[in-house]
């Protein structure tokens, strides 16, 4: 019997609720591949927009910065163009800072979107996984109870080996997705330490520029 017949084996031995499991960890495992397309995506677009940006604001030039926030839409071109809008109209830090603030907080839920679900469906497939268990085992006891005695011990461990598939499949499911999602939550992070630092970097120039043209 080849590989592949024995996990067919194993997944019908398991019962219904196998079905059940199989369906939470397809869902957890389609969100975290939409999320990590959506996110390195996203990281992608803003490591190229940074590297055109930088050089423009160094140099000062606000206009030309406007116009390419305004023209692209990456994650950091949303957030630096509030600041830079406000930068035409006013000259204080604080007002500045606020409006990239307030942007950012529109930011982060939509990087973070689904990403807590993953680790949902993580816990559903265990929880699944021990409930099947739990009603193959009540099922198992009652098959038994009225069983020839002789028979009763291989019936018994057959039935709760084959109970004992749903907490295994669960846990085989639920694993990996915790892994998704600590990943994935890292890798969220990681572009909202990024949009932090751009913000930062950019008021340090705004700011600065603002000092010597007066």
């Amino acid at each position: 019997m080849g590989v592949f017949d024995k996990i067919i084996g194993f997944f019908l031995e398991g019962g219904f609720w196998m079905y059940p499991i199989l369906t939470v960890g397809a869902i957890g495992f389609a969100i975290g591949l939409e999320r990590f397309i959506k996110l390195s995506l996203v990281e992608r677009a803003n490591r190229r927009m940074w590297s055109e940006l930088h050089p423009v604001l160094v140099e000062g030039d606000f206009d030309r910065a406007r116009e390419m926030t305004a023209e692209d839409d990456s994650t950091v071109s949303r957030l630096l163009e509030v600041g830079l809008e406000r930068q035409g109209t006013v000259r204080r830090r604080e007002d500045i800072e606020i409006a990239m603030e307030e942007s950012m907080m529109e930011i982060i839920p939509q990087l973070e979107k689904r990403i807590s679900y993953i680790a949902l469906y993580a816990n559903l497939s265990t929880l699944l996984g021990l409930l099947g268990t739990i009603i193959g085992l009540i099922a198992a006891f009652n098959a038994v109870a009225n069983a020839n005695p002789a028979e009763k011990a291989d019936l018994l461990s057959a039935s709760i080996s084959i109970a004992m598939n749903t907490t295994a499949f669960g846990l085989m499911a639920a694993i990996p997705l915790l892994i998704v999602h600590s990943y994935l939550n890292s890798k969220a992070g990681g572009i909202v330490d990024s949009l932090e630092m751009a913000s930062v970097k950019t008021l340090n120039v705004i700011t600065g520029k603002s000092k010597r043209a007066e």
